[in-house]
């Protein structure tokens, strides 16, 4: 089970609809669903598009914007596609097989908290779907595609609105062992995982009916898998960094109930233009050690918004855009967790821009 699996299963995505009958009940009691291996070669560009055979999957975009004015705003984009594992063998149109769940949210230092909206719905007639072989999800009007060489990105909510351009400066970079990314000791627990970091990003943003042209830049990671997270596992840490020398950086601790840390990894990519190298480290090389906290008054959670991270020989800060970036989504998948933009520090300097994600500091993990 991949980091996001966890968000899905505290919303209890596997759960039936009250109506669904014997059959479907026993659809879910034991799916067959594709296994992640080691080994396996992703291929391009046939991987950017969905694997439906495999329990679940997203694409991920978050970075950093420049309104008119010089200000920094965030944003997200998540798209998840979950398979149900019910009405497998229904002729129905209705029958829930895939739902396809997206997230979007803007961190506007100037409102001081997130702007954010959900959607979800069943894959089939016409109001939600993907593609196999090449990036296109969509729920209603919001999508993600790839079209004319760059990622396009669009959500309409009722508060904010944007339409960005995604463009790729370099190829995937594979995280794990070319792709294959390990979350526990145990193989079984491993997902396909590769990224797009260094995105040139232009395009819209909308703010109380006022649309502003945007420029900056972005990363994107796409990651399927089928299985779960080991039963000990409370929440993970994950960062996906931008580094103003051209270089990326992904990096992320899975956390126990009982230790800090069950797993973790890194990735971190050579400058685009130089020559290509990646250089993957294990879990005794990376460490998160949280430096200040923040409490929600709205949940009472507590989350670390100030951290030190170190990578190999490298030791980071992060420091937050602001420390309010915790993302309601109760209505779609369930889960309460904090996600935005941050600044990467190294002795002392900016070196770099992205985003944080952290789950677990409400909840204890609840497992389908």
């Amino acid at each position: 089970m991949d980091r996001r699996d966890f968000v899905l299963a505290l919303g209890g995505l596997g759960a039936l609809p009250s109506q669904a009958g014997k059959a479907e009940q026993a659809a879910v009691a034991a799916p067959v669903f594709a296994l992640v291996l080691p080994g396996r070669t992703l291929e391009f560009p046939a991987d950017h598009g969905a694997h439906p055979d495999f329990r679940t999957e997203w694409w991920y975009a978050t970075g950093w914007l420049r309104l008119p004015d010089g200000s920094p705003v965030g944003f997200q984009t998540t798209f998840f596609r979950v398979r149900t594992g019910v009405g497998e063998s229904s002729a129905s149109a209705f029958a829930p097989r895939q739902i396809v769940l997206a997230h979007a949210a803007l961190a506007d230092p100037a409102l001081g908290h997130l702007r954010h909206d959900q959607r979800s719905a069943r894959v089939g007639l016409g109001r939600a779907g993907f593609e196999v072989g090449d990036t296109q999800v969509w729920v209603g009007d919001w999508r993600l595609e790839w079209r004319g060489g760059a990622y396009r990105a669009q959500v309409r909510s009722s508060t904010f609105a944007y339409a960005l351009n995604l463009v790729p400066a370099g190829p995937p970079m594979l995280n794990g062992r070319a792709g294959f990314s390990a979350k526990a000791p145990d193989a079984r627990h491993a997902s396909y995982y590769y990224s797009r970091p260094q995105l040139r990003v232009d395009g819209s943003v909308t703010l109380a009916g006022r649309s502003f042209a945007v420029t900056g830049q972005a990363w994107l990671d796409h990651e399927w898998s089928s299985e779960l997270l080991p039963a000990s596992a409370q929440g993970w840490d994950w960062i996906g960094i931008n580094l103003d020398d051209g270089s990326a950086l992904m990096a992320f601790r899975l956390r126990g109930q009982q230790t800090p840390a069950l797993w973790s990894a890194a990735t971190l990519a050579s400058p685009v233009g130089a020559a290509q190298r990646t250089q993957t480290f294990p879990p005794g090389a990376v460490a998160f050690e949280p430096l200040a906290h923040w409490q929600s008054p709205r949940t009472g959670i507590r989350y670390p918004v100030q951290w030190r991270v170190r990578v190999g020989p490298r030791v980071f800060t992060l420091q937050v855009l602001m420390p309010d970036q915790e993302l309601d989504s109760r209505l779609s998948t369930g889960a309460i967790y904090w996600e935005g933009a941050v600044r990467l520090l190294e002795d002392g300097r900016e070196v770099g821009r992205g985003y944080l994600e952290m789950t677990g500091y409400g909840e204890a993990i609840r497992l389908g």
